[in-house]
């Protein structure tokens, strides 16, 4: 009787395949464990075996496979039966799930590239012949392919030891960058103890009298304590002109004393004490509620203002999961936020919490894989983004889904184009566990479940600490531009707050969602704007590098002196991004220091670490940001928040571009007034009657909730209606035009549902590819399954139209 395993192979493909094996191979593979498989002509892919059987394939011969990669499986059956839910539910191959889910050390291909890590010892004697002849080849070139080494190795399987040098840490894949920044320490010095009361002053002096540098260094210090603010080594020598060796000598004369910071706060508590965790009464009433609501739902949403202190209810929350011995999963939308969680969660639990994300390497990546696997001690907690959802849990007790609304969770591109939060859902029903969804601006389906009595709701109305919410102000534009007023894109009013928060030794953030410097470069004399050659938008001018870029497909060019059309030397900027707001800020306060936090400047594993640290630090006074600074972050010196243009947000020609611009303003002023001040809001826009902005300067949640609902029902949206969007796209416009009307025509004779498009979506080119969209509409109480398969099946039907086989298609589910 022949045997035969059924594997997912890692390319974008709908159905498994069957590979014939021995018996003894049989009897040891067990589904979860990789094997390397022949596919097409000469390619071999790590394929994962997910079932073990005897009935043989009927449209083709099974080949046999070539190797059983592990000793033990590395997915579980919690996976596995959760990737095919996503693959059925979120309608795409199984295979994308698979290649997405795994670290991709874990699916090497021929395709991949592999380099030697630099700087690195090595011990040639403990290498074994076949490792020492990849390193060798190294030596001469600086990467290799897979299919390189299959041919000095002279072996078709190479996976095994090419597993070997990248545990060795000998070897790295070739996507992954190289990080220079390590978290720092910062030195800070302080007076000692005896030398802080007023009256020792003279004594002070009075030791210092015939050491001049030494006495001028400590007056530079007490010149710049009024600041209040921790004053660092770097500071306090560049101030006096003096030198770290006269820092060294007040040192050991024990006058000052010196302190590093690199946590959450910067604390002026003498000592850390042991962490104990107190909760206000509202944390605590809260707390209470939530436990007591898991007893009869399984997801529960914890709706609190921002800085009500919900890190503290979820760390409470850990506490007694960790007591039963279970695991913790907690998602964030941003990697920007696991700096700062990480931080703060270290504290309670040490070495209990594991971080997974993107701009990890791929060794730290497996490790946390292994960690779990072995359900080791040091990923009892895991943090991530999004993709933490597919590590191998196997005794998953809570899964914490935090600023839950945010559009970040759901993925976009490529395929699988899950949405984390529904996912995290589902996951945590197959392991029985429970689920918190934590937001100061709930999304409007998860809010509508709660009120449908789907899910459990939690509220707190008041911030932590009893600060008061930030007061709004806000600043018409129109009439300030009117009575010129305003200085570059700052009306008078927020540059007078912005020098009053600098004079009393403050933090501002300023908010503005879109990088680069303007977004438009126009010709005065023939209105020409420099457009992408590749795609249907306009170029935007980044002024550090002087180039004009594209935001879609990353097509740069250096920024023209003349107009390309007319060849006039009148060329000016409309609009304006972050760049500019940091160039004009500059040339407003000369002697601040100027922050920018957007995708440019947070490239790299710690870009976020750089600039979170310094402007925790104190370092950056004033820092300027796109939607990264909008979510969770916590800096207990910001009083004053600025939001440049309140407009560009609200007209976005989306369904949800009110309730997201609700939601952005309201968590930017969030980061206002943390600690005992009460913050200040300024948003500038030219319709401060808007509905949406006064629903943010009253903070009612509940009015925005209300007025979308009820614009949600009449035009058939959700939470009423489920929505299915199916993008195609092709190079050549007629043709795309053509097979989008064909599909559009056979979905509606199909479906007796809302079929909406062909439509022109805002941006209707990216990549020389034309695009067009169709968008399905399925009432609540309509079962999803069927009308999926109905799709599933026209779309396959398109795919056999031979003219129109070209066109590619992708279909978002709930987008």
């Amino acid at each position: 009787m022949p045997h035969f395993v059924e594997v997912i192979l890692p390319l974008s493909l709908a159905k498994t395949f069957t590979y014939s094996v021995s018996k003894t191979e049989y009897d040891y593979i067990k589904p979860g464990m990789r094997v390397a498989v022949p596919f097409g002509k000469s390619k071999i892919y790590t394929a994962l075996a997910i079932e073990l059987h005897q009935n043989e394939p009927q449209l083709y011969d099974a080949k046999e496979i070539h190797q059983i990669l592990d000793e033990a499986p590395i997915v579980n059956e919690f996976q596995i039966a959760h990737w095919q839910w996503i693959a059925s539910y979120y309608m795409c191959a199984i295979g994308d799930v698979y290649r997405s889910a795994m670290p991709s050390a874990l699916i090497l291909e021929n395709e991949t590239i592999i380099s030697q890590k630099q700087d690195i010892f090595i011990d040639e004697s403990q290498l074994s012949d076949d490792e020492f002849l990849i390193y060798q080849a190294l030596q001469q070139t600086s990467s290799l392919k897979i299919e390189n080494i299959i041919s000095i190795l002279n072996k078709k399987n190479v996976f095994p030891v090419i597993q070997q040098l990248l545990q060795k840490g000998i070897l790295q894949l070739q996507e992954e960058m190289n990080e220079t920044y390590k978290p720092k320490l910062i030195r800070y010095v302080r007076l000692h103890a005896e030398f802080q009361n007023p009256d020792n002053l003279n004594a002070l002096l009075e030791i210092l009298k015939s050491a001049a540098k030494q006495k001028d260094l400590v007056l530079a210090y007490f010149q710049l304590n009024s600041a209040r603010k921790p004053i660092t080594v770097k500071q306090l020598i560049e101030t006096a002109n003096s030198s770290a060796t006269v820092v060294k000598a007040l040192i050991e004369k024990g006058i000052f004393e010196e302190y590093h910071i690199q946590h959450d706060r910067v604390n002026f508590d003498e000592n850390l004490q042991e962490m104990t965790l107190e909760l206000s009464n509202a944390q605590q009433l809260a707390f209470d509620e939530i436990n007591y609501n898991f007893e009869v739902k399984d997801v529960n949403l914890l709706h609190g203002v921002t800085s009500s202190g919900k890190t503290e209810i979820y760390i409470k929350l850990i506490e007694t999961i960790l007591e039963k011995g279970k695991q913790v999963l907690y998602l964030l939308p941003e990697i920007a936020l696991t700096t700062q969680l990480v931080s703060r969660l270290t504290a309670y639990f040490g070495n209990k919490v594991a971080v997974f994300h993107s701009k990890y390497s791929n060794n730290e990546r497996v490790e946390v894989w292994k960690q779990l696997l072995e359900n080791s001690p040091k990923a009892q907690i895991v943090i991530g983004a999004r993709s933490a959802l597919f590590l191998p849990f196997s005794n998953l007790g809570l899964v914490i889904v935090d600023e839950e609304h945010e559009q970040t969770f759901k993925q976009v591109d490529p395929a699988p184009r899950y949405h984390a939060r529904d996912a995290a859902i589902v996951l945590a029903n197959s392991h029985k566990a429970k689920v918190l969804l934590g937001s100061a601006t709930p999304s409007i389906e998860t809010y509508y479940n709660t009120q449908s009595g789907k899910y459990g709701l939690v509220e707190i109305f008041e911030r932590f600490g009893k600060v008061q919410m930030p007061e709004i102000h806000l600043v018409d534009l129109k009439d300030k531009y009117f009575r010129k007023k305003m200085s570059g894109h700052f009306s008078d009013e927020l540059i007078e707050s912005i020098r009053e928060a600098l004079s009393l030794g403050e933090q501002i953030i300023l908010f503005q969602n879109r990088r680069g410097y303007s977004p438009v470069v126009e010709c005065m004399t023939c209105g020409h704007v420099p457009q992408c050659a590749q795609c249907d938008v306009s170029l935007t001018y980044h002024k550090h590098k002087n180039q004009l870029r594209c935001h879609y497909c990353g097509y740069s060019m250096a920024n023209p002196t003349n107009c390309h059309v007319c060849s006039s030397v009148d060329l000016t900027t409309k609009g304006f991004g972050t760049e500019q707001i940091q160039q004009e800020l500059i040339a407003l306060f000369p002697n601040s220091k100027i922050g920018r936090m957007d995708q440019d400047t947070t490239r790299g594993k710690f870009g976020f670490e750089k600039i979170i640290d310094s402007f925790k630090n104190r370092e950056i006074d004033i820092l300027v940001g796109t939607q990264m600074l909008a979510k969770g972050l916590d800096f207990d010196n910001v009083s004053l928040v600025g939001i440049m243009n309140a407009d560009n947000m609200l007209y976005h020609p989306d369904f949800r571009a009110f309730e997201r611009s609700f939601q952005m303003m309201t968590q930017v002023s969030g980061r206002s007034g943390r600690s005992e001040k009460r913050g200040k809001v300024i948003i500038q826009t030219y319709n401060p009657n808007h509905n949406t902005i006064q629903q943010v300067t009253q903070n009612d949640y509940s009015a925005m909730y209300k007025e979308q609902l009820y614009d949600r029902q009449i035009y058939k949206y959700p939470p009423y209606f489920r929505l299915i969007k199916v993008t195609l796209k092709h190079r050549d416009y007629e043709k795309l035009k053509e097979g989008s009307m064909w599909l559009y025509q056979v979905l509606q004779q199909n479906l007796a549902l809302p079929v909406l498009g062909p439509e022109e979506p805002p941006v209707s080119r990216i990549r020389n590819e034309y695009i067009r969209t169709i968008m399905i509409k399925i009432p609540q109480n309509l079962p999803l399954t069927g009308t999926k398969k109905t799709v599933q099946k026209i779309l396959d039907s398109f795919d056999m139209v031979s003219q129109y086989r070209a066109i590619k298609t992708a279909v978002n589910v709930d987008f």
